[in-house]
């Protein structure tokens, strides 16, 4: 800890609290705000939450670790500060914080940029717990305060001479990559030149590599736990099939012996993730995620498992291993988990997305029956009250009660109290939005005997006299939903120039169930827009709104249907395209998910009325409407080659002047799937702004808009 850290730690309160954000005009000033990114629970009643908030050039988000009040009482106080951020916080039995950081260790045992764990205690300063060459994530604490921690070496290699050959491989300058097969990519990274380990720290730092050899595939995005008695993890571990494709089993690791036994056996119908042992060890929740096809998408299923060991043939249990004895899955309804945590040994709480908003349910892990705890608003990082905690140390009402971030559309994520009985109670913390310019309302209509609905954002100044131009905004994944804050996707930059925003969750949004996620599969462009145009068209009955002046964004799958959308309609008089597929038969080979997309889709040989109805590029000779194109070159979910060639597309079938041409390429060289650089962000919302009011409203050229 530095010195900062030091008087920040016991400061009885933080003057740096940021003042209540209201100047949407101000798009900088919106993404400079302190952002919220987890949150956790500690013994005692604290609370402890990471902050992310951007550097002094919009270049960088470090976060830093505050202290919140329980009680929503006081404000928020500033544990940590330095330059590389602290993120992560758990609790540590002991009622440290346990936290990652690639902070240097003023004693030499941290590994330069590499993230290390660290332990700030009570009272005093942080130090460092472990470091790897590879560095680390950390997991899961265990009862006695043994840790599980996830580390990358390079291929082939063992934790102990990593640090040596890491250091011959960067004086040689080599990048290259042997791969062996598929995949090769996830998101903005590649795989094959590092592999994944699971490690055991001991409370004081020495570490045990539970997974040696484990290869390049295993473990790449395993998620796993720790046993309470730190004697078993539990992870999912992918493998490698015939097609390219993979699959996850689980499997179980002895923490003693290092022995791995296979718990739980992916096939071609189902594969699994995201264990949970229960406190007691006794029960392991987990997700049983079906495989998609070409008639079904894949479905969750929170599966609560009893756990036993095994009887040898003389009887005794002693090194049996551990089995499952049976199993039941909860009752989720139309609830889409994101998040899932232990309460106590027999109940779980479990969020998700639900009806263009979101709950927090608490499952029997006995029957597997839920009930709603509490809802109107998106919540995450649940994180319940220790084990352990009493009402005299937390005070009364707050004994028992979890804590977790919550949001809206408008409405960042706030830290929050959930009390027992489902009472939801902010705590104070920096960050916080006011009074929004305009109006949230949710709207529905019916669309072939189902109802559809959305968000829509209306501006004050809106009225029959002067009404607000509009914007469609069709959603990413297909199985996303509308129903949180997004710090770029901010419908209240819009709103405050004085636009509506329609944000409708149609087919194949969660929060809806399994028919809700089927409809229109697979990533059916024409049963969205469907949806998406009859809820436009019934808002636009509104006189306040005015259906003669329209603009239509969308990114990933909303990007999709932009470009699709754009050859099958002129209704729009500007198309805002981010990250969108645009030539299928291309983007489904190249994507870091080609396997899942051929498996669904198939070679367009074998259905070529598919991809000719449904790939976009098709109809480029049909596209009147200006658009632009924004899209991030270490995009490898949607690789930027559909940008690079619909952007060709387009300015080589253009048969005016080239001055005249009225589409734009916005390209983030740094960027991946997403904008995370604000710097990046605020131009991307003043290029997005600009065009629409160039081609919508007749606004000046969207050229003057971009600053270099």
């Amino acid at each position: 800890m530095s010195t900062d850290d030091a008087a920040t730690a016991t400061a009885p309160a933080d003057l740096a609290s940021t003042p209540t954000f209201t100047d949407f005009s101000d798009v900088e000033g919106l993404l400079r705000l302190p952002r919220l990114a987890s949150l956790a629970s500690l013994p005692g009643g604290r609370v402890v939450a990471a902050f992310q908030e951007a550097d002094e050039h919009g270049a960088r988000t470090p976060s830093a670790l505050w202290e919140l009040d329980p009680a929503g009482e006081s404000s928020a106080r500033r544990l940590t500060r330095s330059e590389k951020g602290e993120s992560g916080p758990r609790p540590g039995p002991d009622g440290a914080v346990l936290f990652t950081s690639a902070r240097p260790d003023p004693d030499g045992g941290s590994f330069e940029d590499k993230p290390g764990i660290w332990r700030l205690p009570a009272s005093g300063e942080a130090e460092l717990v472990a470091a790897a060459p590879g560095g680390l994530e950390l997991l899961a604490v265990a009862d006695d305060g043994t840790m599980l921690a996830a580390t990358q070496v390079l291929p082939g290699g063992t934790l102990e001479d990593d640090a040596e050959r890491r250091t011959a491989r960067k004086d040689a300058r080599r990048t290259t990559i042997w791969h062996t097969g598929m995949p090769i990519r996830q998101w903005d990274h590649e795989i094959g030149d590092q592999e994944r380990h699971l490690l055991l720290v001991s409370p004081t730092g020495e570490l045990a590599d539970l997974t040696p050899g484990a290869g390049t595939v295993a473990l790449t995005s395993a998620s796993a736990d720790l046993s309470p008695d730190a004697r078993t993890v539990a992870t999912s571990w992918t493998r490698r099939v015939a097609g390219g494709e993979t699959r996850s089993d689980l499997v179980l690791l002895d923490v003693a012996t290092g022995e791995r036994t296979v718990l739980l056996e992916a096939d071609d119908e189902a594969q699994f993730s995201t264990p949970a042992f229960s406190p007691d060890g006794t029960r392991l929740a987990l997700l049983r995620s079906t495989l998609s096809t070409p008639t079904d998408t894949s479905y969750d299923r929170l599966e609560i498992h009893t756990l036993a060991v095994a009887r040898r043939d003389g009887g005794d249990h002693a090194g049996g291993g551990i089995v499952s004895t049976g199993h039941v899955t909860a009752e989720l309804g139309d609830l889409t988990l994101t998040d899932l945590e232990w309460s106590d040994a027999t109940t779980l709480l479990v969020a998700g997305d639900l009806h263009s908003s979101g709950a927090v349910l608490t499952v029997d892990a006995t029957t597997g029956s839920a009930h709603t705890l509490a809802d109107g608003g998106v919540f995450s990082s649940l994180s319940p009250a220790p084990r352990g905690s009493r009402a005299g140390d937390g005070g009364g009402e707050l004994a028992g009660a979890a804590h977790a971030l919550r949001s809206d559309i408008g409405t960042p994520p706030r830290p929050v109290r959930i009390a027992a009985d489902g009472t939801v109670t902010e705590l104070p913390a920096p960050g916080a939005v006011g009074a929004l310019p305009g109006t949230l309302e949710w709207v529905s209509t019916d669309v072939d005997g189902i109802e559809v609905g959305g968000w829509l954002c209306v501006p004050a100044s809106a009225s029959a006299a002067e009404p607000a131009p509009v914007m469609l905004w069709i959603h990413g994944g297909p199985h996303g939903s509308y129903n949180a804050w997004s710090w770029r996707w901010c419908p209240w930059f819009a709103v405050e120039a004085g636009w509506a925003v329609l944000m409708p969750d149609p087919a194949m949004s969660t929060g809806y169930g399994d028919e809700g996620l089927n409809r229109g599969w697979p990533r059916r462009p024409d049963v969205v827009f469907h949806e998406c145009e009859s809820l436009l068209d019934a808002v636009l009955d509104r006189t306040e709104l005015d259906g003669t002046r329209t603009a239509m964004l969308g990114a990933s799958f909303g990007g999709f249907m932009a470009n699709w959308i754009a050859g099958h309609t002129d209704r729009f008089d500007a198309i805002v395209s981010h990250a969108g597929l645009w030539a299928l038969p291309q983007q489904h080979r190249t994507t870091d998910a080609a396997a899942s997309k051929m498996r669904v889709h198939g070679h367009e040989d074998e259905d070529p009325d598919w991809y000719r109805a449904f790939s976009p590029h098709h109809e480029v000779d049909a596209i009147t409407t200006p658009m632009l194109i924004t899209h991030g070159n270490r995009d490898y979910r949607v690789p930027v080659s559909e940008a690079l060639r619909l952007w060709w597309d387009l300015v080589s079938a253009w048969d005016g002047a080239p001055e005249d041409m009225p589409h734009r390429f916005l390209q983030l060289t740094s960027e991946n799937h997403w904008v995370l650089t604000p710097s990046n962000a605020v131009v991307w919302n003043r290029a997005v702004l600009a065009f629409c009011d160039e081609h919508v409203l007749g606004g000046p050229s969207a050229d003057e808009a971009i600053t270099w």
